[in-house]
């Protein structure tokens, strides 16, 4: 298991990114138009700098939902290797099966 904080963090992070994401778009929409003025350019790009740093999308890591390992992760199925072989030996995850030979 992966420290509560690290995971309380996580999820703090991904409630800012959704917070600012209109506001985020909005200012970097406006940072890349052409047909606007260097200086109003300029001052969107200064704005994108005052929102927080942990509402940029990118910030966000992906955790496995059931350990919340940062490792080993697989997105299609939003858990780590880990989690992912324990609950398909249990017969918990459908359409896998645990390969013997």
């Amino acid at each position: 298991m992966a420290k509560k904080s690290a995971t309380e963090k996580n999820n703090r992070r991904i409630r800012l990114v959704n917070k600012y994401a209109a506001k985020r778009a909005a200012l970097k929409a406006a940072a890349k138009d052409e047909s606007l003025s260097l200086e109003e350019r300029f001052k969107a790009r200064l704005k994108l700098a005052e929102l927080p740093r942990n509402s940029a999308k990118i910030r966000i890591r992906n955790r496995c939902e059931v350990s919340g390992r940062p490792r080993g992760y697989y997105r299609k199925l939003k858990m780590s290797r880990i989690a992912l072989r324990e609950l398909g030996s249990q017969g918990l995850i459908p359409g896998l099966v645990k390969s013997s030979w």
